[in-house]
């Protein structure tokens, strides 16, 4: 797989992320695969950020571990990210901000002094402009071709037109042609591919996913790394004809998605660990009810406010005992925009099915991260039937009937002869409340008893409807990877590393974290001869999980919970541990 990456480093304000999302855009304009990393601090201003944009001609999974150029905007970028470099790489900067010397840099890597500030100056006293020179510079070393840089441009300011767009194109043309006065395109530059590729976030994927599934309300309060959620929403909210409200706290949020939903709409809500924390009684009461409704979950690092744009895999425990007492619900859990489209697709399809809370467990490192996608991967001609209306019986309507597989005839409120009770107590077939003054007796103990048991069923089914465990790769291998979420794209790029090696591993993801079939998952198991548990952690939550649910023992583990997300070399090197000397 042929690949270039490129990085920004500067501080929080300079427009990182602005310069990495317009080169990552036009990669996956030239047809390529490409994977946006950004990397941003909490505060407005200040702090080190960076972005990385990685390209392919096969399918980059992560950030990977490299890069080819570094448009450094202060010292502390090259300080940080200068060793990162291949040999050849390049590292722009503007001599008039610091000096750099080759010796201040690792062999085999070069310093490009391109002069952004002067540039800048030629158009307007605003220094922010010196970007346009540095991503000129940038583009060319790239292999990069200036119209289509100036095409991203030009879309990317959107409403802005004028001097203001006119200052942009030309200061990225003159740091073109100084770099092309001045220096050569990268050995790693790639040619365009083919048809342009669609580039997208896990929270716009998540989104455009619900609006597929036939969403028609989202109630959200804003909690990073989840907010960009509701911004995807609320833009495309008429053309779509979806109401989005942003409420006044988490805890209104849900309660509002499941009124909507009661009321006969797919609706949806979607938070971190904080704001899912807030919404947990909520949750057991649309159980209770049997109302369907979809809860997006993006996890970041904790606990509490903890590190609130990093990335951490924390939240599954808190995600499986969400509300009290027991109630069905499933977690789905992508790794890859393109995963978080369906997985958000199957989650409507479930909650509309069974009746139930289904969760969709993302994190920052999935919400906010860019990956292409092809067109024919997110299908947007999605049929989702309602199984809500049924035909008046008189007063005998039974919203709550005994069924085999526990779900039971729904109606939309106001329905003519189909009126019934939706209490959060427990209550018998038609609703009527049996907490108040009934409980205790033993007619009631055992309606209590059957209409648990009713709710719960409905696990078998979900367990057959929800994504089974997958198997990536060879199944005799020496070394099993085991992983969910967006530790599943470092491991994809570790395994084709270790493949260069000589070293054959599979991997067996769970795009259904919960519920689990213990047979099918004891069967994916029996055939691995060495396992490797990668969870993003403390704990190794998912592999207490597979403890607790099927008696499968995970021993070696890589565990992180620094907020940063698994990089390929790490995974590399514990692999290598393992498969050599046994692990520790």
């Amino acid at each position: 797989m042929k690949e270039i990456a490129i990085r920004v480093g500067g501080q929080a304000g300079d427009g990182i992320a602005s310069i990495g999302e317009s080169i990552a855009r036009c990669y996956s304009r030239m047809g390529l695969h490409t994977f946006g990393f950004n990397a941003y601090q909490s505060v407005i201003r200040g702090g080190h950020v960076w972005f990385q944009a990685r390209a392919s001609d096969g399918r980059p999974y992560s950030q990977g571990d490299s890069a080819d150029v570094l448009y450094a905007l202060d010292r502390a970028s090259v300080e940080i990210h200068a060793p990162s470099l291949r040999r050849g790489g390049v590292v722009i900067h503007d001599p008039e901000k610091f000096p750099l010397a080759t010796t201040d840099l690792p062999t085999g890597v070069r310093a490009l002094a391109v002069p952004t500030l002067q540039i800048a100056r030629k158009y307007t006293s605003q220094s922010i402009l010196q970007n346009a020179g540095g991503i000129g510079a940038a583009a060319f070393v790239a292999g990069i071709p200036l119209d289509l840089l100036h095409q991203v441009l030009t879309d990317s300011f959107g409403r802005k037109k004028g001097e203001i767009v006119d200052w942009n194109l030309g200061a990225s043309a003159d740091g073109y042609r100084f770099a092309e006065t001045n220096a050569s395109v990268s050995e790693h530059a790639l040619r365009p591919q083919g048809p342009p590729k669609l580039l997208m976030t896990g929270n716009q994927a998540i989104a455009l996913g619900a609006a597929a599934a036939g969403c028609k309300f989202l109630a959200q309060y804003p909690m990073t790394p989840a907010s960009s959620i509701m911004h995807w929403m609320a833009a495309h909210s008429q053309a779509l004809g979806i109401v989005v409200k942003q409420a006044e706290d988490e805890l209104a949020a849900i309660h509002m998605a499941i009124g909507a939903s009661f009321a006969g709409v797919r609706s949806m809500t979607a938070t971190s660990g904080g704001g899912f924390s807030l919404m947990v009684e909520a949750l057991g009461m649309a159980g209770m009810t049997e109302t369907p409704v979809v809860v997006v979950e993006s996890q970041r690092s904790g606990p509490s406010t903890g590190l609130p744009t990093k990335t951490e895999q924390g939240d599954l425990n808190l995600m499986l005992g969400a509300g009290q007492g027991e109630f069905p619900r499933a977690i789905l859990a992508p790794s890859h925009p393109k995963d978080a489209f369906a997985s958000t697709v199957r989650a409507f399809q479930l909650a509309e099915e069974w009746q139930t809370p289904i969760l969709v467990a993302s994190d920052l490192h999935l919400s906010e991260n860019f990956a292409t996608v092809d067109r024919d991967e997110v299908p947007l001609d999605v049929e989702i039937p309602s199984l809500y209306a049924v035909e008046s019986n008189g007063h005998e309507y039974r919203r709550y009937q005994y069924t085999e597989n526990g779900v039971s005839p729904r109606a939309i409120p106001g329905q003519p002869g189909l009126q019934f009770i939706a209490g959060s107590d427990e209550h018998d077939e038609k609703g009527h409340l049996i907490s108040d003054v009934k409980s205790g007796l033993p007619v009631w103990v055992a309606e209590r008893q059957r209409m648990m048991e009713k709710r719960m069923r409905k696990l078998s089914g979900l367990v057959t409807a929800a994504p089974p465990p997958v198997v990536e790769g060879p199944a005799d291998a020496p070394l099993s990877f085991v992983a969910w979420g967006s530790t599943i794209g470092a491991i994809r790029d570790a395994r084709a590393e270790l493949d260069a090696q000589g070293r054959a591993t599979n991997l067996i993801t769970f795009p259904t974290v919960y519920p689990l079939d213990p047979d099918r998952v004891r069967s994916v198991f029996a055939t691995a001869r060495r396992t490797l548990l990668v969870e993003g952690n403390y704990s190794g939550q998912l592999g207490r999980l597979l403890r607790a649910e099927t008696g499968v023992e995970l021993s070696e583990k890589l565990l992180k919970y620094d907020g940063e997300p698994f990089f390929p070399h790490e995974i590399v090197a514990r692999a290598v541990e393992v498969m050599s000397h046994g692990g520790q």
